[in-house]
């Protein structure tokens, strides 16, 4: 089943919730939430006390991207407030697989992201013990930005490791996604699908309908 996760970074946060809601009513499930520590990436959004919050007003399933240094100094406290998922950057981690397991032992589902620039080899080795494998298809830490093509290509190879060594692990690509080219996003393998200002901007009811007729 795919799977339609709108990022909260392009939501109005003077109406958040009534927001939510409307995604939820809509048939939504999952909820992209980033974290950025203005280190690992430029930009600062938020952390525990903000999504601790919002965790009392919705049941979504938060799926929270962590760009964040060392993010295994965090894995309690993200669990703490709320999260299901925590998705961390190869680039970010001291020890990857060590840190994918500790969110699992946290009694979370664990993620492993790569920036464009990065090797998709980079990913592979993980791929048998995560729970999803994000493919950024743009450069981390901005929203609006324009979908950088030639990451479908590691969307493919990715897919294919996955249906050899953990077929129950999704793959998500997040950045510069519309309705304009889901089609080849999903081509690629992708299930997991991260769009912002594509359901955030404008009519929320009428964007979510649009991805969901495709998905």
């Amino acid at each position: 089943m795919n799977i339609l996760s709108p990022s909260m970074l392009a939501a109005d946060f003077g109406n958040l919730k009534a927001q939510l809601e409307t995604i939820e009513k809509n048939g939504i499930e999952w909820l992209h939430v980033d974290v950025m520590d203005g280190i690992f990436v430029p930009s600062i959004s938020f952390g525990m006390p903000v999504i601790s919050s919002i965790r009392k007003q919705t049941k979504l399933f938060f799926d929270t991207h962590l760009m964040i240094m060392d993010p295994e100094r965090y894995i309690d406290d993200f669990k703490k407030a709320g999260c299901d998922l925590l998705t961390v950057h190869a680039e970010a981690c001291k020890d990857t697989a060590d840190t994918l397991k500790k969110i699992k032992a946290a009694g979370m589902k664990a993620g492993v992201s790569l920036n464009p620039e990065t090797d998709v080899k980079e990913a592979l080795p993980f791929v048998e013990i995560a729970d999803l494998v994000l493919v950024m298809s743009v450069h981390p830490g901005f929203g609006g930005q324009k979908f950088i093509p030639e990451t479908l290509k590691k969307a493919e190879i990715i897919r294919r490791e996955i249906n050899k060594t953990n077929p129950g692990c999704r793959l998500e690509m997040d950045g510069g996604i519309g309705t304009a080219n889901l089609k080849e996003v999903l081509a690629a393998g992708v299930d997991t699908v991260v769009a912002g200002t594509a359901v955030f901007g404008g009519n929320i009811d009428e964007n979510v309908k649009a991805f969901k007729s495709m998905l």
